[in-house]
């Protein structure tokens, strides 16, 4: 069982049978850098701007939460890698899985932004409530929210990406592009 610390954002894995390492083994997947340029460099510049003056410690747990509800190890590992660079607190890293258990560890508009990105990531599963996004606004002004929803539909796409073509946890691509 995944447990993601949201309520709606629970997920059971019942008939699921154990994991063998050849369930990890991916036939080869095409390199989307290589096969859209145009679109993978469009989304390098749509996540730039969406950061763009934000708290890069703010980016890093919005990007792990919504790397951690997607479950991309891909992503999970580069961004947990870029917060110690930037010097992230080890401990903050181990709680954004349960932050709402550990809300000490976050600032209020920490905490506005990670239940923002839940509700977003999860958008299927009943939209964004109002009283998330109403708190989110207490804590962002109009420009700054419009950019944290971009971080989060930028870190989404990225996710996908990253699982749909089988990118390895540990192999970061990004100096390649």
């Amino acid at each position: 069982m995944v447990m993601t610390n949201n309520t709606n954002a629970t997920q059971t894995a019942t008939a699921t049978p154990a994991a063998t390492p050849q369930d990890h083994e991916h036939t080869p997947r095409l390199n989307f850098a290589k096969a859209a340029p145009k679109a993978f460099k469009a989304l390098i510049g749509f996540d730039a701007a969406a950061r763009d003056g934000l708290d890069p410690a703010l980016v890093e747990l919005i990007q792990i939460r919504a790397s951690l509800l997607n479950g991309c190890a891909y992503c999970l590992h580069m961004h947990t890698s870029d917060a110690r660079k930037a010097g992230e607190d080890e401990a903050r890293l181990h709680m954004v899985g349960v932050w709402r258990e550990a809300r000490n560890f976050f600032t209020a508009k920490e905490q506005a932004a990670l239940a923002l990105t839940e509700s977003v990531t999860l958008v299927s599963r009943g939209g964004v409530p109002d009283d998330v996004y109403v708190e989110a606004t207490r804590h962002f002004d109009e420009s700054e929210l419009a950019r944290v929803l971009a971080l989060i539909f930028a870190i989404n796409t990225w996710n996908r990406i990253a699982l749909s073509t089988a990118k390895v946890a540990g192999e970061d691509e990004r100096a390649a592009h």
